[in-house]
C-alpha cells in the first residue's frame, strides 16, 4: 500500500523547512547461548529468533544547517559505551556535524534481546558479564542507520498527532501512583497515559518518509520463560506499520518508510492486561499484600491473549491500528528550527529545589541532594511482569540481618547512605561497590531538543507514569512548546526514577530508583534548566563524563569452541523433510543440521527463509519471508556439547491469503 497524506491547509509558504532522513538496519545481536536483558533471570538464554532487532534513525536538518538525530533501538536500554562508539565512527566519517550534543539513542526496553552490552557490572551480571558480539552488532547497526538517515535527507515537514489508545496497557503499582497527591491525580482519567503521541516527516508531495510513535508500555508481553529473541509489542507494531506503508511484500527492515514505537514513560506500565494472578489458584496478588500461597507459587501478570505470543500480537495490533488512524488523520504542523542541548550530571552531587506537585513550582526555601545509588529490598521481588527469587516482596521497608550481612560483605553502605535512600533498606550498595569496575553509573546523560514546536526530552531512566507527567509539565512550561513528549531509556540507562511519594511506598519501582528520594526533583531542575538554556541561546556545560571501563571489561560467556555434523550428515542436511501439502495457518516444521548461530551474527541477512517457486525452467525462487516475520521462528538447539553438534528448527505458519502452489 502507498499512503499519500493530503493537507486540510496551504502547505507551501511555510516560514521554516527541514531536511529529514530516516534508516533501518539490523542490529539482531548472537541468537544461541547468551542470557537476555530485561528480566535479570539466569535462565533465560537465548536459543533462537523470532522477531529481529532494527535500529531506526532519523536525522533533521532546519535552514542553518542545525541537526539532530534520534534513534530507537530494539534494545533492552541504551548504554553509553555503545553510543560513545557510535558516535566515535559518525565523527571519523563526518567530523563534527554529530557529537554527543545531538544525538539521541532510545531504547525501546524489549526483554528478549541479548546482553553484555552496557558496561555496568550489575546491569551485566545476570548475563554473565560483557558480550562482544552483543556490543558489536549494536554499535555496527546503530551506526549503519544514521548514515541511511544521513544519506537520504530530503526537504519535509513535520506534523503532530495523536489519539486515546485503551485497553493496551496498566499500572503494575497502581498502590505506589496512589501515593501521590489526590489534587494532581485529579488531573487525569487513568493511572497510567493512554495517549498515543505521533510525529510524521512528509516531503512537499506529501509521500511520507517516516513515523515515530510514543505510548506508555512496558515491551513485557513475551514473558521471562521465552528464549526466542523478541523485539516484542513495540517492534511487531514498528513491523506492522512498515509493511502498511511499504507494502506487505515488503521484508522487514528492508522498506524506505521507517516506522518506529519508541518509549516514553513506561516505568510501572505493563502491557498484561489482565492483571497478576496466582499461578496455580488463579487467585489476584500484588507481591506485596496479596500473596500467594502455594509452595514456591509466582505472582504475575499476563494476557490478553492466551499466551504470551498471542499477547504480543493483540497488543501490538492495538497499537498499529491507533498510529495508522492518527497517521490518516489531519496533523499539526510543527515545523521549525532545531535546537539541541546536552549535558552529563553527576547525580549524587546535585542539590537542588523540591517540587510541589500541587503548586507546580519549587520550594525556593528548601534543598534536596541525590545519594551514591544503591538498590532496595523490593528490586530483587521483581515485578508483576517478571517475579524475583528468593522469599523478598514489593513493598519492602524493613531490612534483614542476613541480608545485611551478604551486602556488607559486597560493600557496606555509609550511615550517610543509609540516611539518604530512606525508606529504601539498601540490599545493594551499588555506589560503593568498585570490583570489578563500576556496578551502576552515577554520571548520566539528559537532552532536551526542540524541532519547531515540539520538545523532546531525553531521559537516562524508566520514569513511572506520575514522574513523566511532572517532567512533561515542567518542560512545557519552560519551553512554552505546543507539544512535549519523553523518550525513555536514552543514552545512558540508569534504572527507575519514581516520585517522592511513590518512594515511600517501596514497591519495585521505587526500590530501583537508584538516586534516592529526590531522584525525580533532580531531574525536573535539571531539565527546566536545559530547557531554559535551549530557548535562550544560552551555552551549556558538557559537565563530566562517564568513566571508560572497556579495558576492564570481565566476561564468564565461554565461546563456542567447536562445530561438528553428526556421523553420516554435512552441515545443511534437512534431518525433517515437510509435508508435500499444507492449508492456510497450517505450521510447516522442518530441521536442518547446524552449526552454531554465534558463528555468524549475519546483519541483514538470514538464518532462514521461506522461498517461492516461480520458475521451474529457470529454478528461479523469490523470497516470500524471512526470519524476521512474525510467521516464522528459528529455533537453535544443542543436541550434544560434547561432539558440538546441533540441529535448527524452522516453523513457518502459512499467513492466510497465501498464494497456493499447484
Amino acid at each position: 500500500m502507498h499512503l499519500k497524506l493530503f493537507c486540510t491547509f496551504v502547505c507551501v509558504g511555510l516560514a521554516h523547512s527541514l531536511r529529514v532522513g530516516a534508516g533501518i538496519a539490523d542490529v539482531t545481536g548472537p541468537p544461541a547461548e547468551i542470557g537476555f536483558m530485561g528480566y535479570a533471570h539466569f535462565e533465560q538464554v537465548g536459543h533462537g529468533l523470532h522477531l529481529r532487532q532494527f535500529s531506526r534513525a532519523f536525522v533533521l536538518e532546519d535552514e542553518e544547517n542545525h541537526r539532530f538525530v534520534f534513534v530507537s533501538v530494539d534494545a533492552a536500554m541504551m548504554g553509553h559505551g555503545v553510543r560513545r562508539e557510535v558516535l566515535k565512527r559518525l565523527q571519523k566519517r563526518y567530523g563534527n556535524v554529530y557529537s554527543e550534543k545531538n544525538v539521541i539513542i532510545s531504547g525501546t526496553h524489549t526483554h528478549s534481546t541479548p546482553g553484555g552490552f552496557l558496561l555496568d557490572f550489575l546491569f551485566d551480571l545476570s548475563i554473565l558479564g560483557f558480550v562482544k558480539e552483543t556490543y558489536a552488532a549494536y554499535i555496527t547497526g546503530i551506526l549503519k542507520s544514521i548514515i541511511i538517515a544521513h544519506n537520504k535527507l530530503t526537504s519535509a515537514r513535520m506534523e503532530y498527532g495523536e489519539a486515546e489508545l485503551l485497553d493496551a496497557n496498566i499500572n503494575r503499582s497502581p498502590s505506589s501512583y496512589l501515593r501521590n497527591p489526590p489534587e494532581e491525580r485529579a488531573k487525569y482519567d487513568y493511572d497510567v497515559d493512554k495517549r498515543l503521541a505521533q510525529i510524521r516527516f512528509l516531503t512537499p508531495s506529501n509521500d511520507i518518509l517516516g513515523v515515530i510513535n510514543w505510548f506508555a508500555v512496558h515491551p513485557t508481553s513475551m514473558n521471562n520463560t521465552n528464549k526466542l529473541i523478541s523485539s516484542d509489542n513495540v517492534g511487531y507494531a514498528s513491523i506492522l506499520m512498515e509493511k502498511a506503508l511499504n507494502g506487505n511484500e515488503t521484508l522487514p527492515g528492508k522498506g524506505r518508510i521507517v516506522c518506529a514505537f519508541a518509549s516514553t514513560n513506561l516505568g510501572d506500565v505493563s502491557p498484561n492486561t489482565r492483571g497478576p494472578k496466582c499461578e496455580f489458584s488463579g487467585l489476584p496478588c500484588d507481591q506485596e499484600k496479596l500473596l500467594c500461597k502455594g509452595h514456591k507459587e509466582r505472582c504475575f501478570a499476563s494476557g490478553p491473549g492466551r499466551d504470551m505470543f498471542e499477547s504480543t500480537k493483540i497488543i501490538a495490533t492495538k497499537l498499529f491500528d491507533t498510529a495508522m488512524k492518527v497517521l490518516r488523520q489531519p496533523g499539526e504542523d510543527l515545523t521549525g528550527p532545531i535546537g539541541v542541548v546536552h549535558q552529563f550530571v553527576d547525580m549524587p552531587k546535585q542539590v537542588v529545589s523540591p517540587y510541589d506537585p500541587i503548586a507546580q513550582t519549587f520550594n525556593a526555601s528548601e534543598k534536596v541532594s541525590g545519594c551514591i545509588p544503591s538498590m532496595g529490598y523490593s528490586f530483587a521481588a521483581g515485578t508483576t511482569d517478571g517475579p524475583g527469587a528468593f522469599d523478598f516482596k514489593q513493598g519492602t521497608t524493613s531490612s534483614n540481618p542476613l541480608w545485611n550481612a551478604v551486602r556488607d560483605f559486597l560493600a557496606e553502605p555509609t550511615q550517610e547512605d543509609i540516611a539518604c535512600h530512606a525508606p529504601k533498606p539498601i540490599l545493594l550498595a551499588t555506589g560503593r561497590m568498585k570490583f570489578p569496575y563500576e556496578w551502576q553509573p552515577r554520571v548520566v546523560s539528559c537532552t532536551v531538543a526542540r524541532v519547531g514546536g515540539l520538545v523532546i526530552a531525553a531521559v537516562p531512566g524508566e520514569f513511572t507514569t506520575m514522574s513523566g507527567r511532572r517532567l512533561r509539565s515542567v518542560v512545557q512550561k519552560a519551553s512554552n512548546a505546543k507539544r512535549v513528549v519523553l523518550a525513555g531509556l536514552s543514552n545512558i540507562y540508569s534504572d527507575y526514577v519514581a516520585t517522592p511519594e511513590e518512594y515511600q511506598a517501596q514497591r519495585y519501582e521505587a526500590a530501583s530508583t537508584i538516586f534516592g528520594p529526590h531522584t525525580l526533583d533532580i531531574y525536573l531542575n535539571k531539565y527546566v534548566e536545559l530547557t531554559d538554556a535551549l530557548i535562550k541561546g544560552t551555552p551549556v556545560e558538557n559537565g563530566p563524563e562517564p568513566p571508560d571501563f572497556s579495558e576492564q571489561l570481565i566476561t564468564l560467556v565461554p565461546p563456542v569452541l567447536w562445530d561438528a555434523a553428526p556421523w553420516g550428515h554435512e552441515f545443511g542436511d534437512c534431518v525433517e523433510q515437510p509435508q508435500h501439502s499444507y492449508s492456510w495457518m497450517d505450521t510447516v516444521t522442518t530441521k536442518f543440521v547446524s552449526g552454531h548461530p554465534r558463528n555468524s551474527i549475519r546483519h541483514g541477512r538470514w538464518y532462514s527463509t521461506v522461498e517461492r517457486l516461480e520458475s521451474e525452467q529457470d529454478d528461479a525462487w523469490s523470497v516470500v519471508a524471512t526470519d524476521a516475520d512474525w510467521e516464522t521462528k528459528f529455533t537453535w538447539i544443542r543436541n550434544s556439547k560434547i561432539l558440538g553438534t546441533s540441529h535448527a528448527q524452522i516453523d513457518w505458519e502459512i499467513p492466510e491469503g497465501t498464494p497456493r502452489v499447484t
